[in-house]
């Protein structure tokens, strides 16, 4: 039996990369999930990939910098499920154009954050209830270490993730009284997003250089059952943590 037997996850950003290999550990593992994106045929090849595993994924689109969205796919987990145990906000936008601080304007960090801090921050209030009643929830959100030592070329994008990072702390402060841990991760993972930029290309060869232990990690293999683990009953007291999948690229004390 899995570690996730039984529970219930909605996974944002489940697409493409990271979301996507901890959506299909998570089915794996036993959880039925609820996997959303922009990107509804990348979603079906996902839930495809599933089939014969013990959870289920259902596919749906959501576009996160949208609220009636964030609703839509609330109200479709619980139809489909009839509860939420486990919010997995993953999805981060803002990088097809990524820039250095001159550069960076208003509108381009703004949408960072739309389609970051925000987004998550409103998916976690609308979870609240559901995790509650139950006096279970857990919430991993995602930052970078862009946000902890600064990624020149990403600006906007570490700002938010920053932000992502200090909300996840207030979370965990507050609602660790219903039953609700919120930690995040801050992956350095192998995915199509760094060929979307100079910068990324940049990245991507600087992580292959610099890894202490000589590879790029992958999403499922290598992120999955970490990020899996954070939503299972054993990471129960674990709260409010900032958690590192790079291999030791970044250490984060």
């Amino acid at each position: 039996m899995g570690i996730l037997e039984g529970r219930t996850a909605l996974v944002v950003g489940a697409s493409s990369g990271v979301g996507y290999g901890c959506a299909l550990r998570f089915a794996e593992e036993g959880a039925n999930v609820l996997a959303c994106a922009r990107r509804l045929d990348r979603l079906g090849q996902l839930a495809r990939e599933a089939e014969g595993m013990s959870g289920k994924i259902m596919p749906t689109t959501c576009d996160i910098a949208k609220e009636e969205d964030l609703d839509k796919v609330v109200a479709e987990t619980i139809k489909e499920f009839g509860k939420i145990e486990i919010l997995a906000c993953i999805a981060q936008g803002g990088l097809e154009h990524p820039t250095h601080l001159l550069e960076t304007k208003p509108e381009l960090a703004l949408e960072s954050y739309v389609t970051g801090p925000l987004y998550t921050m409103l998916l976690m209030q609308k979870c609240f209830s559901y995790m509650k009643e139950r006096h279970y929830g857990r919430i991993i959100t995602c930052a970078s270490g862009s946000a902890v030592s600064g990624t020149p070329g990403f600006a906007g994008y570490a700002m938010a993730k920053g932000a992502i990072m200090s909300l996840t702390r207030f979370a965990a402060k507050e609602w660790g009284q219903f039953g609700i841990t919120t930690n995040c991760f801050l992956p350095v993972i192998k995915s199509e997003g760094f060929a979307q930029s100079l910068q990324g290309q940049e990245a991507e060869a600087m992580v292959k250089k610099i890894s202490p232990v000589g590879y790029f990690g992958d999403a499922y293999k290598d992120c999955g059952p970490i990020v899996a683990f954070m939503a299972s009953e054993g990471s129960h007291y674990m709260n409010g943590q900032m958690i590192g999948i790079c291999g030791g690229i970044q250490i984060i004390a």
